[in-house]
């Protein structure tokens, strides 16, 4: 066992984990923050996807024991006092989900590419996407979404 600690979604935990232990196992099963969910478990669907030190990264991806000494946010951490995050209303807004399943993924991901580019073009954001898969939405309405989130709905 090694021991780690790690600030989640603004607070601090001190755990004993396996050093094999995923990042995205870890946030689940000892943290409870089950809205990180368990895709492909490849790192190619995105579902996992959360924010180390306010970056995007796929928790299935990473060990927990990489994530000592770090702050990470995941969708749970995004709401502050039942306000949503400016990209969980514009999810909701544009109607830019169906079964939800990639939703927490997706909205991790659209929050990192505005971070980088705050008025992205329909291609950039499909593009800042791609790693991102969505199987019931088409898409549109997620580049909508984060278009109004970027404060220029198209």
């Amino acid at each position: 066992m090694t021991r780690i600690s790690v600030s989640v979604d603004g607070t601090s935990y001190t755990d004993e984990v396996e050093p094999r232990m995923l990042l995205v196992q870890y946030l689940r099963e000892q943290l409870g923050k089950t809205g990180t969910v368990i895709g492909c478990d490849t790192s190619n669907c995105g579902a996992c996807t959360v924010h180390l030190e306010g970056r995007s990264v796929k928790s299935c991806a990473m060990l927990a024991v990489q994530a000592d000494g770090h702050e990470v946010t995941t969708i749970e951490g995004l709401a502050v006092d039942g306000q949503l995050h400016p990209m969980q209303q514009a999810f909701h807004e544009q109607h830019a989900l169906q079964c939800g399943f990639c939703t927490p993924g997706m909205i991790m991901q659209s929050i990192d590419l505005l971070n980088d580019n705050p008025n992205p073009s329909d291609d950039e954001v499909r593009h800042g996407l791609e790693g991102n898969l969505c199987r019931c939405t088409g898409y549109q309405n997620i580049v909508k979404a984060v278009q109004a989130a970027a404060g220029g709905a198209s």
